[in-house]
């Protein structure tokens, strides 16, 4: 009875392991089957995947800009009108080191100075007259007024320049006119001219010939020119008899030296005869005086440049007033200060000349301000 029992377990035993075993064993094979299966499928999808890169990128690149496109067109408005939003911007971006004033567009770098450098490289909007004549059709109820105001010349201009019209008092309408660009004389050089023999025939400043941007030389050292080419002779007066003459510029005077601190309150830089006004294209005035003389200083103030400017302006100096102006004297023959040299108003600061891009001995004089030149005449005594 009892081998019985022990042949019972052991059969028992026997039969529960095959049962293991056989079970593993098929678990193996369809898990192994389903595994590969897996993998086969995985490998088409990745290869089909990889076959069709790119397919869709250019989709999603279209879309992102046109999202871009269609956020700045919303919010660009809003973020252009809101000042005071745009304002704080550009003060966080810079570490809340300006400071707008209420209700101005200037702004001030907290703990900066503006130097000489930083007014004299200002970024200006171009004011260059037009380069061309133009033609203008007459229309109905023109006079010779009313377009020498629309084009900002003088009656006389537009006169020497169209001599071929007899009659300016009524106008025929549909006639063309030859406008030039600015008051002054439209000049064909011929055979032997110079500058200085068109300046004198004009009556006008040879200096004023040189710095019209438009005009151009042969050789720009001596100013010499092309037979046949077009000169602009500013403010020039053809020497007809006749035609009315520009009037004579009153001479400049230099007073005494005033103050010894800056005050805004100007003299005369330099004693002679105003050659050439302020321009759009000649941000100063020149005053010329044959036999040359001291170059005095408008205002008080410190040196901030004192020696040779190669871009035509020669021996200049340049004093920074403290009160957001600065003054340029050019041209000049000799200097008598250094930069970094205090100077009280009337103190010489050398002797006029025609040094760089001048045809002959006189001073240019500028007074420049943080937002760009301003005519010397407003500011003069």
């Amino acid at each position: 009875m009892k081998k019985i029992g022990q042949f019972f377990n052991l059969w028992v035993f026997d039969f529960f392991r095959f049962i293991r075993l056989f079970i593993g064993h098929i678990f193996r094979v369809y898990l192994a089957r389903l595994f590969n299966g897996f993998e086969g499928v995985k490998s088409v999808a990745v290869v089909a995947m990889y076959q069709q890169r790119g397919k869709y990128a250019t989709i999603f690149v279209h879309a992102g800009v046109v999202t871009v496109m269609a956020l700045g067109v919303a919010l660009g408005p809003t973020l252009i009108v809101d000042t005071n939003q745009s304002r704080a911007v550009i003060s966080s971006a810079l570490g809340n080191r300006i400071v707008f004033a209420e209700n101005q567009n200037d702004a001030k770098v907290l703990g900066d100075t503006v130097s000489a450098s930083d007014i004299s490289t200002l970024t200006q909007v171009s004011e260059k007259p037009r380069s061309e004549d133009i033609v203008y059709t007459i229309q109905d109820g023109d006079t010779l007024g009313s377009i020498a105001e629309k084009f900002g010349i003088s009656q006389n201009t537009i006169k020497w320049t169209n001599q071929g019209v007899t009659q300016w008092k009524t106008l025929k309408i549909g006639n063309a006119l030859t406008i030039p660009p600015v008051t002054g004389v439209i000049h064909t050089v011929k055979s032997g001219e110079t500058i200085y023999s068109i300046a004198k025939k004009y009556k006008a400043d040879a200096q004023s010939i040189v710095d019209f941007p438009f005009n151009t030389f042969t050789n720009d050292e001596t100013f010499a020119l092309a037979v046949g080419q077009r000169l602009v002779v500013p403010d020039g007066t053809m020497p007809i008899e006749g035609l009315p003459s520009q009037a004579v510029t009153p001479l400049a005077r230099t007073p005494d030296a005033g103050s010894v601190s800056a005050t805004g309150v100007w003299i005369w830089p330099a004693s002679g005869k105003q050659t050439q006004p302020y321009r759009s294209w000649h941000k100063g005035i020149d005053i010329a005086n044959r036999d040359g003389g001291p170059i005095l200083a408008a205002d008080s103030g410190t040196v901030v440049a004192a020696g040779w400017d190669p871009s035509g302006y020669g021996n200049k100096v340049m004093l920074n007033h403290g009160n957001g102006y600065l003054t340029l004297y050019a041209h000049m023959s000799r200097i008598d200060v250094v930069a970094g040299q205090r100077v009280k108003r009337g103190d010489r600061l050398g002797m006029m000349g025609s040094t760089g891009r001048s045809t002959g001995t006189h001073l240019h004089f500028e007074i420049r301000t943080t937002k760009g030149n301003i005519d010397p005449l407003t500011q003069l005594k």
